[in-house]
């Protein structure tokens, strides 16, 4: 979950290697901001450190206070802690001699590895996992000479899932990375070479990459970069160019990513649905690897995900199983591999993460593998380990997301899901060639729809200001309404850290109803009125039911739905849209007001509290 970034240049010592991991790390900073620290290299043999809790401008005031020699190579780090507290001892870099580390990951069996250290001698000063991956690489180092070679020996006793990143004072010219199950991504410039946790740590110096395959070890100099596998064996990667520049990074003029990137909405959906029919008009989804008579013979759909990547996969279940008439059922992907689920041949596992490194979601997926499923991965982030595992990919081109809650992927999951139901629907027969281009012709209208809610969003700001100080806020929804009211509740439990909870308005009678009392502030998504199997009266009476208690309403519903007026405090309209597509406009009134009333609070949307955009471990 932490960010990561290596740098070397040529010729003679400067100020750039600082500058790179410096800047690189303010773009990884949604990734870990309990601690940051740089480690760097001299061409005298000098290895220099700085490293403070907290976020990473605690660092930069560090180095601004105790400026650093210049360098030719350097390694830096953001964490997200895992063993021991957010305080300078536990930041990274970890130094063992003359060889510093820096460490994405946990390494589980460190108990075992720390204890044979002490038994040497070796006394550890810090709470981490990651100190004694540096104690082993500096004896592995002393033994051999060759950092690499160390590297190659240390990554085949660790068990767990890690990125490491090393620099020694011996090679001031060298940066030598490893990875098993955890991101690591190579950048190629001229003169100099990089490492990332993600792209963003580089695409300010170069778009070029290079993809790093699992249990490999990558050393770069100036001249070039050299991959091999764990046990020292020649290796290759794969070489690509980024799509998208730093300006896709920055705020825009936008207060915060977060809002920036809700704003964003109807942009990424555009771009996932770009380019996905051939010259009949008929859906190709070209990152597909997996063959027609397999998908034919799919008798069964499984979506893993977790977090708001699952509420997608729920929207998904409403609209394969309509289209394609394909049982869907939706796990949490931490809980998938651990109850023994039933899956075999005929099963299609879909694993659904923005970054395609969440670990839970990578664990399901080998499970489902091993199981005999076929499996497809719909992701934002190329070169990413999931959908390099799966069976297939379809990626959802949002672009890069920096806030951690997330918003504008999950817009365009949903919308990679109702592709691929569609692609299902179109190859199985379920519905007829103009039914599906109707259906890609009513998803092409999304992206203006979406970018009416947002031009309408001033009211839901100003009632989100109203309501910072409001402890508990209530969501409820049928059908396809009902997850976005859990994610509605959980973008306001990320960001404002208060208590909400989303329901399935059926439900509210079996016990939730218990939680209204006068002014509890409830959200109800109403679905449309329009249609023969309408739960537009029952959802109705629903609201009728908690403002009966004393409950404050707040409706979602579409333009000319007059019958709910009566019985809302408040009415905020989206465009009229089918039935499955809604959630791609009732969600978005629900991410304005959870950041807007976090930002009334004075809180940082972008990098709340506890949390990390990318989870890289269990």
């Amino acid at each position: 979950m932490c960010g990561i970034v290596g740098y070397v240049g040529q010729g003679h010592a400067d100020g750039r290697p600082r500058e790179v991991v410096l800047e690189g790390l303010r773009r990884l900073e949604y990734r870990g901001y309990d601690s940051a620290g740089i480690a760097q290299v001299s061409p005298d043999g000098t290895l220099s450190t700085a490293k403070k809790a907290g976020k990473l401008a605690n660092l930069v005031e560090e180095i601004d206070l105790h400026p650093l020699p210049d360098a030719t190579a350097a390694i830096g780090h953001t964490r997200w802690a895992t063993h021991g507290a957010p305080t300078d001892r536990n930041a990274h870099p970890h130094v063992a001699g003359r060889l510093a580390v820096i460490h994405n990951g946990i390494v589980e069996n460190f108990v075992t590895l720390k204890a044979e250290l002490a038994a040497q001698g070796v006394e550890c000063t810090s709470e981490t996992d990651t100190e004694v991956a540096a104690h082993l690489l500096a004896r592995a180092y002393d033994a051999t000479g060759d950092l690499t070679a160390a590297m190659t020996q240390v990554a085949r006793r660790l068990e767990g899932t890690f990125t490491l990143l090393a620099v020694h004072a011996d090679h001031p010219r060298t940066v030598v990375g490893a990875r098993h199950d955890s991101p690591l991504v190579v950048g190629i410039g001229e003169g100099e070479n990089f490492l990332g946790s993600d792209v963003a740590a580089f695409i300010s110096a170069t778009r070029e990459a290079l993809e790093l395959g699992q249990d490999q070890v990558v050393t770069i100099t100036p001249e070039g970069v050299v991959v091999t596998d764990f046990h020292g064996a020649p290796a290759e990667g794969r070489r690509y160019t980024v799509d998208w520049d730093t300006a896709a990074a920055e705020k825009g003029g936008f207060a915060s990513f977060m809002d920036k990137e809700i704003h964003d909405q109807p942009h990424a959906v555009a771009d996932t649905l770009l380019g996905r029919t051939d010259v009949r008009g008929r859906l190709v989804l070209d990152e597909l690897r997996i063959t027609e008579e397999v998908l034919r013979a799919v008798d069964k759909i499984v979506v893993v995900a977790c977090g708001t990547a699952a509420y997608a996969g729920h929207v998904a279940k409403y609209a394969i199983e309509h289209w394609c008439r394909i049982p869907v059922e939706v796990e949490l992907a931490h809980e998938f591999r651990y109850r023994d689920p039933v899956v075999n041949a005929r099963t299609l596992v879909v694993a659904v993460s923005q970054s395609g490194e969440t670990m839970d979601t990578l664990m399901a997926v080998r499970h489902a593998k091993e199981q005999g499923a076929t499996t497809l991965a719909i992701v934002n982030t190329h070169g990413s380990t999931i959908p390099r595992e799966a069976d297939a990919v379809l990626y959802t081109h949002a672009g890069p997301e920096i806030a951690v809650a997330s918003t504008k992927a999950f817009l365009a999951q949903i919308t990679a899901t109702y592709l691929l139901g569609l692609y299902l629907a179109q190859l199985r027969g379920t519905m007829f060639s103009d039914e599906v281009e109707g259906k890609l012709v009513e998803l092409r209208a999304m992206p203006e729809r979406i970018q009416t809610v947002l031009d309408r969003s001033d009211r839901v700001r100003e009632i989100a200001r109203w309501m910072a100080d409001t402890p508990s806020v209530l969501f409820l929804g049928r059908h396809v309404g009902f997850p976005v009211a859990l994610e509605g509740a959980l973008k306001l439990k990320e960001l404002a850290y208060i208590h909400a909870e989303g329901f399935a308005a059926g439900e509210l009678k079996h016990g939730p109803i218990a939680l209204v009392e006068p002014g509890q502030p409830v959200f109800v998504v109403v679905p449309s009125p329009r249609g023969r199997h309408s739960l537009h009266a029952k959802v109705v009476s629903n609201i009728q039911e908690i403002r009966a208690r004393g409950a404050r309403t707040l409706v979602i519903a579409e333009d000319g739905d007059e019958a709910v007026r009566p019985f809302a405090d408040e009415v905020f309209y989206v465009p009229q849209c089918p039935t499955l597509l809604a959630p791609l406009l009732t969600v978005v009134p629900l991410q304005v007001f959870a950041c807007e009333l976090a930002t009334a609070k004075g809180l940082d949307v972008d990098q709340p509290r506890n949390l990390a955009k990318s989870v890289t471990v269990e």
